[in-house]
């Protein structure tokens, strides 16, 4: 046989280096931000809007909840009319679901988005 030479120690792996982890979502945010979520729940759109009175960012999105919580009951009143409420109703409120979330995503992210079709609205409220 040839004479084989013993293998050399390669060096030693090296450990992966401890990663810091990430804070939660909601530790990065000021309290009265989170608070924001409430605008797209319905009528606890009310709750933001009296509690964030000084944040320009929570009152953004409670006059925005506001005016889908307007389109909400609108959409209630279209339910009463025979056949065109029963079609047209629950593609609405499909719609104003949609919406919600794409507010409460708004707030995840810091966002001052207006919705499409309501966020226009919004600014005519001068609460």
């Amino acid at each position: 046989m040839e004479n084989q030479k013993p293998p050399t120690p390669s060096s030693p792996p090296i450990p992966p280096q401890p990663t810091k982890p990430k804070e939660p979502w909601h530790a990065q945010k000021d309290e009265k931000d989170l608070i924001a979520i409430l605008s797209y729940i319905g009528v606890l759109f009310v709750i933001p809007l009296l509690a964030g009175k000084d944040n320009a960012f929570v009152q953004f999105h409670a006059k925005q909840g506001l005016v889908l919580f307007i389109a909400e009951i609108g959409t209630s009143i279209l339910l009463m009319i025979p056949v065109l409420g029963w079609l047209g109703a629950p593609i609405l409120w499909i719609v104003w679901l949609v919406l919600s979330i794409m507010g409460i995503i708004n707030v995840f992210n810091g966002e001052k988005k207006e919705l499409p079709l309501t966020g226009q609205f919004s600014d005519k409220f001068n609460l």
